[in-house]
């Protein structure tokens, strides 16, 4: 979809700082000290080292305009979230959302992932999330697929054993590629599967996205997979990888 351009985008997102995190492969290894010091609440004591260590983080790659991760965050204010967003003209409203809503607990990356493990450590991360992603559906453009296998490889390398990925998306045949993918990957098992997620599960236990509620209020279905990353000791076929 085509994104509307805004005027001194750059000039704008100067008013952002604070949120943005403009050197993520200089992050790499060391994310949870971007969440030391507090956003907008000067009162607040920045977070000790015991305490940053214990705190989740997760991220999703393509935040859109926020309405996700805004959400999450304040359901769950004991968590660190990495909101990423690779068209800055996007990723400006959800930074505006984020600061409306006072998030102390997300960060902004607006850059695209070209390869996870550029931004983090082998299992730095507690979980991630893929929401309404480009299908790209074109064979010739598979490779550019958030779960194409090179790109759930590096994801399965930068999420932690036991932690998760959770992907959504209303695109039938983008879900029909991913789930093969997903299931082929030795170092993931499905914990959950849906192909209408709106009516398998209680609304108030489904976190939407804004295209999430416009799809799901024509009528669409949504599709939703969880995986868990295995240790690669636990892989499919019980063999290192």
């Amino acid at each position: 979809m085509r994104q509307r351009h805004i005027k001194n985008l750059d000039e704008k997102l100067k008013d952002y700082e604070n949120q943005l995190i403009s050197n993520p492969l200089e992050q790499k290894g060391c994310w949870r000290e971007a969440f030391r010091e507090p956003l907008f609440h000067e009162d607040r004591k920045a977070l000790g080292e015991e305490e940053l260590k214990s705190r989740p983080l997760y991220a999703e790659v393509g935040c859109g305009k926020g309405q996700f991760i805004t959400t999450l965050s304040a359901l769950h204010p004991e968590n660190l979230y990495l909101a990423i967003e690779g068209q800055g003209s996007v990723g400006f409203y959800a930074l505006r959302k984020a600061r409306a809503a006072e998030c102390e607990n997300i960060r902004f990356i607006l850059q695209y992932v070209h390869d996870a493990r550029d931004f983090f450590e082998k299992g730095e991360i507690d979980g991630l999330y893929l929401n309404f992603s480009d299908p790209w559906p074109k064979p010739r453009h598979e490779k550019r697929r958030l779960t194409s296998p090179r790109m759930l490889g590096e994801f399965a390398s930068v999420v932690k054993p036991g932690g998760f990925i959770e992907f959504k998306t209303d695109n039938d045949d983008l879900f029909a590629y991913s789930e093969e993918q997903f299931k082929a990957n030795p170092l993931m098992s499905v914990d959950f599967l849906s192909h209408d997620l709106h009516k398998d599960l209680p609304e108030d236990q489904i976190v939407t996205t804004e295209y999430e509620d416009k799809f799901s209020a024509r009528g669409k279905n949504i599709h939703f997979i969880r995986v868990r990353i295995l240790d690669p000791l636990e892989s499919k076929g019980g063999s290192a990888l």
